[in-house]
């Protein structure tokens, strides 16, 4: 089953297009997946906000039956049918998405963020709060430090301090905008707190439970 997920992903890269952002953003939503294995189910969370007031504009949940098992490099595949639910019921369309996850920061760059990225077609950031592919560099303590991930000898993200003294957060693009874009855009809506403020609120939304 995993080599045939593995050539998905790798057609899903294909696909993939790093361009610089071609209007300016008045909608940034974050997106992420809350767990609730007593009952099989997830959440998915999507909170869109405005820019540069990032005032909540508009918030979609969806339960959804958990099928796929959690494996690194994967998560896509358990994650995306529940997000596209959720994505299908926005009454206003986002400009940005900023994804629990990965974007080409992945071994075949295909995180999830490329995975709904492409799926969705928008420009789609991967904000992870762990990496995938290895860093070897010490990163300075400050507000907007960064250091590059690398996937052989091409620049794929980067690991950023977006606030002083806090754990970094892994960035890399999944679809429509640019390595260094993303981690601009991440810096600019991480106000006050490690996470982007729209999912920031998006991993806190996802774990509020509602009725099925």
């Amino acid at each position: 089953m995993l080599d045939e997920l593995k050539k998905l992903q790798k057609l899903l890269s294909q696909k993939v297009k790093l361009i610089p952002l071609v209007q300016s953003l008045k909608y940034i939503a974050g997106v992420d997946v809350g767990y609730f294995l007593e009952d099989n189910l997830a959440q998915a969370a999507i909170v869109v906000m405005s820019f540069p007031e990032l005032k909540v504009i508009e918030t979609k949940k969806t339960l959804f039956t958990v099928s796929f098992p959690y494996i690194p490099g994967f998560l896509s595949f358990r994650e995306v049918p529940g997000i596209l639910e959720a994505f299908k019921s926005l009454k206003i369309k986002p400009d940005l998405l900023i994804v629990d996850g990965q974007g080409i920061a992945h071994p075949r760059k295909a995180g999830i963020a490329v995975h709904l990225g492409v799926e969705v077609g928008l420009p789609t950031i991967g904000c992870a709060k762990k990496p995938l592919l290895k860093v070897f560099c010490i990163l300075d303590e400050k507000r907007g430090a960064k250091i590059p991930i690398y996937l052989g000898n091409e620049l794929v993200g980067y690991v950023v301090r977006t606030q002083p003294k806090v754990k970094p957060v892994f960035v890399s693009p999944g679809n429509l905008i640019t390595v260094e874009e993303a981690v601009d855009w991440v810096l600019k809506t991480a106000i006050k707190f490690r996470l982007p403020e729209p999912l920031r609120l998006a991993h806190t939304f996802s774990k509020q439970k509602v009725l099925k």
